[in-house]
């Protein structure tokens, strides 16, 4: 059975940080692009950063300079580590795995973790 848990949202005040975690279980992690999408209430859900298998990285535009998105395979753990977050951050963050194959693309999501930035 697969599962993405994420963990590390809460809140936090404009300019503060956090870490997100998202710990899988049941798939080949390191085979795997690891990416964090966040949803906005009354959006639509986004993309924030991706890591592929090869360590390459991949952020969105609003968050380049303030997010970094990382693995560790060891550990099968993909991070996100926000600084200088500000209200458009607030959402609740999802991790997802996704792999390309023969058979054709899996997609694992977690339940998410909500991410609010308030003072």
């Amino acid at each position: 059975q697969v599962q993405l848990v994420e963990s590390g949202g809460g809140l936090v005040q404009p300019g503060g940080s956090l870490r997100l975690s998202c710990a899988a279980s049941g798939i080949a992690f390191s085979i795997y692009t690891m990416a964090w999408y966040r949803q906005a209430p009354g959006k639509q859900r986004e993309l924030v950063a991706t890591v592929t298998r090869g360590g390459s990285t991949n952020y969105k535009d609003s968050v380049k300079g303030r997010f970094t998105i990382s693995r560790d395979n060891a550990k099968n753990t993909v991070y996100l580590q926000m600084t200088s977050l500000n209200s458009e951050d607030t959402a609740v963050y999802y991790c997802n795995a996704a792999r390309s194959g023969l058979a054709g693309t899996l997609n694992y999501w977690g339940q998410g973790t909500q991410v609010t930035v308030s003072s």
